[in-house]
């Protein structure tokens, strides 16, 4: 991903936080090539559409972690992950997991979040359902999408990514 996004970049060493999110090395030109300007103007469509994309969300989580705010998207894709369970032992296990890293007030990476959701959260967390993190969760999605995502729609790093893609086309079609 960092080779996709890397390339796109005029900056590429500035985004070397991406590393963990990559692929191998030898496939750098062939994945510069398939990140179209298309799929890099669509994130800019809808905060879904960023999400969504592999390649989008791995930008986005690159942006926040530059601005040391990486905390909600964490919290949100634990919470995505913690959805998909379904073992009861694990979703007990994973639920007390995300509320010491995200939720509990001093937690490390606790999340902006009123009292009274923190507690309605916290006795939800006591049995808890599949469900039980959708409101905070839902609380924290609405918290990017109308302060995080504009921020970084009007990046320096997303407006390279565009015109990388747009100028990789632009030779493709030469």
């Amino acid at each position: 991903m960092k080779t996709r996004l890397g390339c796109l970049s005029k900056k590429s060493d500035s985004y070397s936080d991406f590393s963990e999110f990559l692929p191998p090395a030898h496939e750098t030109t062939a994945r510069c090539l398939k990140l179209s300007t298309d799929e890099v103007v669509r994130w800019s469509e809808s905060f879904d559409h960023l999400l969504a994309h592999k390649y989008g969300l791995a930008a986005f989580r690159t942006f926040l972690k530059s601005e040391f705010s990486d905390e909600n998207i964490e919290f949100w894709m634990a919470c995505e992950e913690y959805k998909k369970i379904k073992s009861s032992t694990k979703l007990v296990s994973k639920a007390n997991k995300i509320f010491k890293e995200f939720i509990e007030v001093q937690s490390p990476r606790e999340v902006n979040i009123d009292y009274r959701t923190r507690e309605k959260t916290k006795q939800s967390l006591s049995d808890p359902t599949p469900a039980s993190l959708n409101e905070v969760q839902g609380k924290i999605y609405s918290l990017m999408e109308k302060d995080s995502y504009p921020r970084f729609l009007r990046s320096k790093m997303y407006q390279d990514i565009v015109n990388r893609a747009h100028a990789q086309g632009q030779r493709r079609s030469v």
